[in-house]
């Protein structure tokens, strides 16, 4: 089996994929159609937005120069 070349996904496209997903009115599998992407990879980018959305909710960042003021 020939192997094709791996594809990189901005971290834009990754958020509006798992937003659309979110908001749910289309399936994964129509996301994942329409996006060109496996489904389990939509559910991963879904997982990692809203854990990364409830930490910003408790005032955790990934910037250390972000202070909570």
């Amino acid at each position: 089996m020939a192997k094709g070349t791996r594809r990189n996904h901005s971290a834009a496209f990754k958020a509006k994929v798992a937003l659309e997903a979110i908001v749910g009115e289309k399936t994964l599998g129509e996301l994942a159609q329409h996006y060109e992407v496996h489904p389990t990879q939509i559910t991963t980018w879904k997982r990692q937005l809203t854990e990364s959305a409830a930490g910003v909710q408790l005032g955790q960042t990934q910037n250390p120069s972000i202070t909570n003021g």
